[in-house]
């Protein structure tokens, strides 16, 4: 019997095993598929929500926290798995002035660098960008992580001291006189102690059986991948919710299209073309460009963003962390923290009500 059972094996599952490892656990991770290969392998890897301003405090003091421990935490995983998740400080060049005043005054308040810059600034900053409006926002503290690697890092830091399934998909949650025992699959059962579910998308069907369940939906997300050359653009640039994102190794990553579509996870032909079109209007010389890839994935998307962290009511032992929509990677680190010190009845990071499954959102 486990100690602690995760159910997910998405950058949140991976990062929550690791922290409760760390403490002497006796942790089992179970994967439906491979571990890292749904929205953690599919996402942009951008450290940040895109235009924060927007979100709840909840929000960016979850990111906040995860921005400050990321270039550890990289470190060390680099250093555990022999993989680099290529953290890279590229800073976000925001194309679209409109909201400066509502982004200057978020700034100011969580003490963020946040510049507003001028058109010769722009092209000071990325030289081959065709938009060029008279005023820009410019934050210089945004990082970027190349999320399949993220992924892999955190995989190999754990791998031998957690025991991983992969290709188990959970299909019943154990309950036993108000305390969870275990989790079943349709082959196999696992009990454990304590069971914290980290699916993702696929969270709301798998708590509803329980009779309450977050409001997590999947949000499809497709992407393309231009096979750049390095030096060509060097910063994170976001123009009308497009975003360009350059990899070391040259190759410019374009995202992303916001899709209900259930659990569809096909690409299409249209959004393809629509994410071509925004790429050339930024930047013309990726006509000339050749693309190397197009996919898709499944965000769990929840509403304003907020994730769910914490207990489930009424069931003892039981806890989920997820919900995470467009920010999974950002919010990972503070939130596989935030949920080990719940569960560890620890002093947590940041206050915990917004989590909760009965929070407002």
């Amino acid at each position: 019997m486990s100690d602690i059972l995760i159910i997910g094996g998405g950058i949140i599952g991976l990062l929550t095993a690791r922290e409760l490892v760390q403490t002497g656990a006796n942790v089992t991770l179970i994967e439906m598929a491979e571990v890292g290969k749904e929205s953690t392998w599919a996402g942009g890897g951008i450290i940040s929500p895109l235009y924060p301003w927007r979100y709840p405090e909840a929000v960016t003091v979850l990111a906040s926290w995860s921005q400050t421990h990321y270039p550890a935490l990289c470190e060390a995983l680099w250093e555990a798995s022999g993989t680099d998740p290529e953290y890279t400080r590229s800073g976000l060049l925001i194309l679209e002035p409109d909201e400066r005043e509502q982004a200057a005054a978020w700034a100011q308040r969580y003490a963020l660098p946040l510049e507003v810059v001028d058109a010769a600034r722009v092209r000071l900053l990325e030289p081959e960008l065709a938009i060029s409006p008279a005023q820009a926002l410019w934050m210089p503290g945004v990082a970027q992580v190349r999320n399949p690697r993220l992924g892999r890092a955190a995989h190999g830091a754990i791998r031998g001291r957690v025991k991983i399934h992969e290709h188990t998909e959970i299909t019943e949650l154990l309950v036993d006189n108000g305390r969870v025992i275990g989790a079943r699959s349709r082959t196999e059962t696992f009990p454990a102690h304590q069971v914290i579910v980290c699916t993702g998308a696929w969270t709301g069907k798998l708590l509803a059986q329980l009779g309450e369940k977050p409001d997590i939906e999947p949000v499809r997300g497709q992407m393309i991948v231009f096979l750049g050359k390095p030096g060509q653009i060097t910063h994170i640039d976001l123009y009308t919710d497009r975003y360009l994102i350059p990899r070391r190794d040259g190759r410019i990553l374009v995202g992303s299209t916001l899709e209900y579509a259930g659990f569809l996870k096909t690409t299409t032909a249209e959004a393809k073309e629509a994410l071509y079109r925004s790429a050339v209007e930024m930047l013309p010389f990726l006509r000339h460009t050749p693309i190397e890839n197009h996919w898709a994935g499944l965000r769990p998307g929840s509403p304003s963003g907020i994730p769910y962290i914490g207990a489930y009511p009424g069931i003892a032992g039981l806890y989920f962390n997820a919900g995470h929509f467009r920010n999974g990677v950002t919010l990972g680190p503070a939130s596989a923290r935030l949920a080990a010190d719940i569960v560890l009845d620890r002093e947590p990071i940041v206050p915990i009500a917004p989590y909760s499954l009965r929070a407002p959102r």
